[in-house]
């Protein structure tokens, strides 16, 4: 069995962590895990928060019910989707593209597909404009095999969602991996802990928070139970 596939078996979600220092290389390959997960178009539509001061997990903790991993561990991360990021992604990108020695046509196809991508964003006035192609997209299906493409609100922020889970699921193996332990969380107080950092309803939601520190002895390893492969895959 290999490193990566060893880290993905062991890893369990934790209840108790012991207070250890995380240090800043081994956050940032944390965090770099998270940040080359696959997405959509690379439009990496998320952000992350490490909140790992003494006073700002004093704050971010009741915001998460006051639980347990959130309490003892070293560090929260909340995963945001962001579906206000894709303009300044897609200029950076262009940007890289341009000193990294990219053909003529390829850098012209990417401002081409940046340029579209502003009809895939665009909600209008109180999301009139996400609601007519939503609508044009279901009369389509009538006569073609269309989809439904995430053209409306909150069809976006469940394609960014998607993505951020990606990157989520990166940033846990990868902290197993470097000696560490991580909590999913869904329970908290999602507009108290937007306005805690500062995020917007029409552009941010939160998707989970992750505990993340060094496991406990204080933790009850439990025996681990999933489904058997032939009652969760299908093979055709």
């Amino acid at each position: 069995m290999t490193e990566i596939l060893h880290a993905i078996f062991k890893r369990r979600a934790i209840k108790v962590f012991d207070p250890v220092e995380i240090s800043q290389a081994t956050r940032e390959q944390i965090l770099d895990a998270a940040r080359v997960a696959p997405s959509s178009f690379n439009s990496q539509p998320y952000r992350f928060y490490w909140i790992e001061s003494p006073a700002a997990r004093k704050n971010a903790v009741p915001l998460c019910f006051g639980q347990s991993p959130a309490a003892t561990a070293s560090a929260l991360v909340v995963a945001v989707a962001d579906i206000g990021s894709w303009k300044s992604t897609a200029q950076s990108e262009l940007a890289w593209m341009r000193t990294a020695g990219f053909p003529t046509e390829k850098i012209a196809e990417a401002e081409k597909r940046a340029k579209l991508g502003k009809w895939f964003f665009l909600q209008g006035w109180f999301g009139v404009f996400g609601a007519l192609k939503l609508l044009i997209l279901r009369l389509m299906h009538l006569w073609m095999a269309s989809g439904t493409l995430p053209v409306a609100r909150q069809g976006m922020f469940k394609w960014a969602g998607k993505s951020a889970a990606l990157a989520c699921a990166n940033l846990m193996i990868a902290a197993e991996a470097l000696g560490l332990n991580t909590c999913p969380m869904e329970g908290f107080d999602d507009l108290r802990l937007m306005k805690f950092l500062g995020l917007s309803s029409r552009k941010h939601e939160i998707v989970m928070v992750i505990a993340v520190g060094k496991k406990s002895d204080q933790h009850v390893v439990r025996p681990q139970w999933r489904r058997p492969l032939e009652s969760t895959v299908t093979i055709l």
